[in-house]
């Protein structure tokens, strides 16, 4: 008898493809689960949820990083549970002192009373937000300018994000827990900066700004208000000194430490994160 897939959310994603490729290193049915490629899955149709969901076991749930109604993500981890659904692994955000970021509080919520298993994982700002998303591109002009002031982040890799949602898919001791994901240390912009900048041979400076010039310049690259907006209430959390902690959820699920910044940034610039594009001159 085959067993039962496991449901990847977001399987295009930073966590997602993590999660999907280890699971299938694992030999671990998979059915990876996106907008537009594999099995297709959108949070605004919900006539994709049950195709998705038919026969699968467990599910990682991803609405982070999407425009989610919030209800939506109830209705799912509901007609999760009522299609067979045995477990839930949600990807949420780490709040501050070990509360969840508000935000994702229905979401938490959701899956707590799902009547699936739970576990929910709560992750600082991920390492590779550097190399894969929206701070790469100031990596690659030289220049990191953020409201952060001298704020420190404790940067997970998404590489230990992922080996801890598959150790909570696939292995017993995880139902119940809610694990806080950071790296080993709270590292200043300033610092991560400087070490991309070794690790990639690139000039890289970090520039602090006021939050009004910050939100300007997302605006002058085309960036809707809102998110400008949204992206420097967080990033001013941690100049206020919200990301200035050590969570233990690596070594708690996994029995070992997180994965240092230094280490991702080399092995990032290995890969050519932030090699300069052919034609172009290197700064």
């Amino acid at each position: 008898m085959t067993e039962s897939p496991i449901l990847v959310l977001g399987a295009r994603g930073k966590t997602g493809r993590r999660v999907t490729a280890r699971l299938t290193a694992l030999g671990v049915p998979v059915r990876a689960a996106s907008r537009s490629t594999g099995t297709i899955f959108e949070w605004a149709d919900r006539g994709t949820w049950g195709p998705a969901l038919d026969g699968a076991r467990a599910v990682y749930l991803v609405p982070m990083n999407e425009s989610v109604d919030q209800d939506a993500v109830a209705d799912f981890a509901d007609a999760a549970a009522a299609a067979g659904v045995r477990r839930l692994v949600l990807l949420a955000a780490r709040g501050v002192d070990g509360a969840p970021q508000p935000a994702q509080e229905p979401a938490e919520r959701a899956v707590r009373e799902s009547g699936a298993e739970w576990t929910i994982l709560r992750p600082a700002w991920f390492a590779q937000n550097f190399s894969e998303d929206f701070f790469r591109e100031p990596v690659l002009a030289g220049e990191l300018a953020l409201p952060t002031g001298e704020g420190r982040e404790a940067f997970v890799d998404a590489g230990d994000i992922a080996d801890v949602a598959v150790a909570a898919l696939t292995g017993a001791g995880h139902a119940g827990e809610v694990y806080e994901l950071s790296g080993p240390e709270p590292l200043p912009f300033r610092t991560a900066a400087r070490m991309i900048a070794e690790a990639s041979g690139r000039e890289i400076r970090y520039t602090p700004l006021e939050v009004p010039q910050f939100v300007a310049l997302l605006e002058s690259q085309g960036a809707p208000a809102a998110f400008a907006e949204m992206l420097a209430g967080l990033l001013t959390d941690l100049r206020d000194g919200a990301g200035d902690r050590v969570s233990d959820g690596v070594r708690r699920a996994l029995g070992r430490d997180p994965r240092p910044f230094a280490e991702y940034a080399k092995e990032a610039a290995a890969a050519g994160a932030w090699a300069t594009p052919a034609g172009q001159r290197g700064r």
